[in-house]
Order: C-alpha cells, then structure tokens, then sequence
C-alpha cells in the first residue's frame, strides 16, 4: 500500500523506518535530509539525457528511455530495500514528488512493501524546515572575545542537561580563519541547514536554549537568517576575560598544528591584519613564540568582536567577569549569573 504523507508525518515515521532518497548521486551530495540513503534512480548522466529528451522531444519519448535505464536495476532496487528494511517499512522521497518516488513507489509496493512517499517532495521538505528554523525561541547568547572557552562552555551546559544549539558542531568549523583545523570537512550549505534542523527540532522552544555568539558565516557555510536575526536580537552574556588567560588558552589549542597550515590561515585575513601585522605574526609563528603570534591575531579579533557587540541593543548586553580557565567553574557562574538577569 502507497500512502501520501505530509512533512510532518515523514519526518516522525523517519525515527523508526528508513528514507529512501531516489535523487540522483549529485543531488544527493547537495543537500539531503540527514540519515537518508541514496539509492537513485537514475545515476547524474541518466538524469541528464532523460531531461534532455524530454525537451527535445516530449514526455512518451522520455519515459521510454527511463524504462530502458531503470528495467534492468529494479532487481537492485528490491533486494536493497530488503535489506535495508526487513519489516518491508519503507519512507520514499524524490526533488518534488513526482515521477521517481512513483515509480519506486511502486516497485517496492509490488514487492510487499508498506511505502509512504513525501508529499511535494524534498522540495516541500526545504520549505518546511525554513519556516520552524524561523519560529520564536527563547535563546541565550554566550559572548565574549576569541579565546575565552565559548564553546568549552556550551560543552559544560550541555552535560549538565541544558538545551544548547552548538552552530559551530554543526558546521564542523570553529568560526574563525583558522576554524577548519582539525575539522571535518565542512557540509553544503544546503546540508548545514538540514543538519541545524535536525538539531533545531529536538528543543523545546519554550525553554532556554543556549547558542554561542556567531557572525553571519561560519566557514562556507552561513546561518539562516531568521535565525541569525534572533542571535543578534536576544540577551548576550559577555564573558570578559583577560587577554594573557585567553592566549595561553589559544597557543594550547592551536600550537600543534603544522606551522604551514597557520601561515596559511594568517594570509587568509592578512588585509584585515595589515601588512606590518602579518609578518610580524609569521615570524613568530616560526620562531616559535607563539604568544607573540597570538597576541598579535587577538588584537584584530578583539577589535572586530567587540565593533560586532556595540552594534546590539545594549540594554541585552551583561558582561560577566572570568577570571579563570576554568570551564567547569565557568560554566556554574555563567548559569547562575543568567538566572540573576534573565
């Protein structure tokens, strides 16, 4: 049996039931609703020459040459349904609900199968996750200058049972030119947003939700800006540390990389640094005086942080004052601090 289901109803069937993505390899690789498998219909090129007959010379001659490629794979397609689900449960989906999901669909009904196909598509899926990503939360800014544990904070609330929303986790980078190190390769835009709504969609949005303070873009990749809007609009807890306490933090975290790969991230922003400012730092970085070096980077980064704080609401603003490197501590005053203002 075939059923048509809504964005809703596919994504709370997804929990227990493989998707199926019948999109080709390429479209796939663009952008996909995550823990999906791809088991396409048509491979790129195939998708390529079946739209261009349809062009040239219309639908019956189109659907011709699709019977043609797919007729040989169906066997493929059923024993790997099979696999992938031995309850003969399975979710389908294609670019817009059209002629690929229908035709697995109908394959893997014929072969036992109960199939449920996305109404509209992936197509309906992007639309739909646009609009929550826009819907009202109740967000926590954590602030502060680079180098004062942001992230090793929203850690810490996270094991303590606190709903955080970590962009940088989801975009495998940490924010900065040298964010990439020791990184993931970063997703798609298109697959950083289906991932963040992955995320998105398991918080109670009527409870606090703890987000770290991020410009637009974070690597390639850019937050929505309905949600990028919300960041800059809700409160911001600043932590002010001090720049000797956030250099030795640094030089700990990034000293280990092969100089190379941190000459290359200084030339990323050496306009934004200045000429003087770069080699200056690349010297350094040879000579091994890595304090130098990053005392030097913080100067650019301080500056363009806080040019980016003075331009929020001020009133929303609260500055809390750390002076340890001390996550776990950290973390405790952040929390008891946000319940004082909040």
């Amino acid at each position: 049996m075939i059923q048509q289901i809504n964005h809703n109803e596919f994504l709370e069937k997804s929990d227990g039931i493989p998707v199926i993505d019948v999109r080709s390899p390429k479209e796939f690789l663009r952008g996909h609703i995550p823990d999906a498998i791809n088991l396409p219909l048509f491979d790129d090129d195939e998708r390529k020459n079946v739209g261009t007959l349809y062009k040239k010379s219309g639908k019956e001659a189109s659907l011709l040459l699709s019977l043609d490629i797919a007729g040989p794979k169906l066997s493929y397609f059923v024993k790997t349904a099979r696999k992938l689900s031995p309850d003969r449960e399975i979710l389908i989906h294609c670019w817009r609900g059209g002629m690929r999901s229908a035709s697995m669909a109908w394959l893997f009904e014929t072969a036992d199968f109960k199939v449920f196909v996305l109404n509209g598509g992936y197509k309906a899926y992007r639309k739909y996750i646009r609009q929550k990503i826009g819907e009202e939360a109740n967000l926590i800014v954590v602030g502060g200058k680079t180098g004062c544990g942001k992230s090793e904070i929203l850690n810490y609330l996270a094991k303590a049972g606190e709903q955080v929303l970590d962009l940088e986790n989801i975009a495998h980078h940490k924010g900065s030119a040298f964010g990439d190190l020791g990184q993931e390769k970063q997703p798609t835009n298109e697959q950083f947003e289906n991932n963040l709504f992955q995320a998105w969609q398991k918080l109670d949005l009527n409870l606090p939700v703890w987000i770290e303070d991020e410009s637009r873009g974070i690597g390639t990749v850019s937050i929505p800006e309905p949600l990028y809007n919300k960041i800059r609009q809700s409160p911001v807890i600043f932590l002010d540390v001090e720049k000797e306490i956030r250099i030795t933090r640094l030089v700990k975290e990034y000293a280990l990389f092969d100089p190379a790969l941190l000459e290359a991230a200084i030339l990323r922003i050496n306009k934004k640094l200045g000429g003087l400012n770069t080699k200056l730092t690349i010297e350094a970085l040879f000579n091994k005086d890595f304090n130098t070096a990053a005392s030097i980077l913080l100067t650019y980064y301080d500056k363009a942080y806080l040019k980016g704080l003075s331009m929020r609401e001020q009133k929303k603003v609260f500055k809390l004052e750390l002076h340890k490197d001390n996550p776990a501590l950290n973390t405790q005053l952040v929390v008891e601090y946000a319940r004082k203002i909040l």
